[in-house]
């Protein structure tokens, strides 16, 4: 006679239970961007916003948070809350590159963040202020090597996939190259236009209007076959350094904890907005590729960069201590 309200208690705060966890989103979404704005990842990030907010219901709100190679704006999102109103857009500089090279990380990135959907696939390329004398990967290699004390490059960061990209020419052509690290690739653009730097290794959609505009000049890609987006550039592999290849990515990221029905609803929503035309179209313009994949592939999508990055990154001798 006393147990039946007792027992009935838990069973009825199930469907309430299940209601509250499909009530998401409930105020607006922060979106963090570890990186400055006007980079690829911020400017991806922006276009997907108002798609997300028009499918949801709520703002998605976009926040930069640089530094520290994209650690400061993980440790935010880290930290969040994982109710689903804190996410992070995040890449392979932050999800594979520095934690392999940083010693200062006291988490396994792979375990406290879980992959919601990728996004974009975002080629890197060489690319040099129109006053260098170089035209090509072969001229931009002699030129280096003329130059007493070697040059510097810029990147994104330090540990990002610019860094790596620009660690691994050094290692593949024995050149003397120092690296300047950046806040993101914004910043690095700022430089390179102002001829502050000569070289910087960068994602292509911070790089292409500048470049049509012929206010920079784009030597080649990083990516293993050239990019459909811009044809024309040879890869720096075809031109004469081989086994050379990077690539970088952009996916969506939520605080281990956050609910799986959570996780889920963000995939299939990010399928959707990536299989709009307009937005197929709107990223080649920007140099990026839509690559969706679920929240379980993008999962084991980080692991498997991560195990093949290991041993170059190892070979490069790059490390942050």
């Amino acid at each position: 006679m006393h147990r039946r309200p007792f027992l009935a208690a838990p069973l009825l705060a199930i469907p309430m239970l299940a209601r509250a966890q499909e009530a998401w989103p409930t105020r607006p979404v922060n979106l963090i961007v570890p990186w400055a704005p006007a980079g690829s990842n911020d400017v991806t990030a922006r276009l997907f916003a108002p798609q997300l907010e028009a499918r949801l219901g709520q703002p998605f709100l976009v926040e930069n948070r640089p530094g520290g190679g994209g650690t400061v704006g993980m440790g935010v999102a880290m930290r969040a809350r994982p109710d689903g109103h804190t996410l992070l857009a995040s890449s392979a500089s932050n999800h594979v590159f520095h934690p392999l090279i940083s010693g200062e990380l006291t988490y396994d990135v792979r375990e406290v963040f879980h992959g919601m959907a990728m996004w974009t696939d975002v080629p890197n390329v060489i690319a040099v202020n129109p006053a260098m004398p170089v035209r090509n990967v072969q001229e931009l290699i002699a030129f280096i090597r003329a130059q007493r004390g070697g040059v510097s490059f810029g990147s994104s960061g330090v540990g990002t996939s610019n860094h790596l990209a620009g660690e691994l020419f050094r290692m593949r052509t024995g050149l003397d190259m120092t690296h300047v690290p950046y806040r993101g690739g914004g910043p690095v653009l700022t430089d390179l236009l102002a001829g502050t730097i000569q070289l910087g290794f960068m994602n292509l959609p911070t790089v292409i209007p500048p470049a049509e505009a012929g206010r920079i000049r784009i030597i080649a890609v990083c990516t293993a076959e050239r990019v459909a987006v811009r044809p024309d550039l040879p890869t720096v592999a075809e031109s004469g350094v081989p086994d050379y290849a990077v690539r970088s990515w952009m996916g969506l990221f939520a605080p281990r904890g956050t609910p799986a029905s959570i996780v889920n609803r963000m995939s299939s929503v990010s399928k959707e907005v990536l299989e709009m035309p307009q937005m197929q179209a709107r990223l080649r313009d920007l140099g990026s590729e839509a690559i969706w994949m679920d929240a379980a592939t993008t999962d084991r999508f980080v692991r498997e960069e991560y195990a093949r990055w290991a041993p170059i990154v190892r070979a490069a001798g790059v490390k942050i201590e």
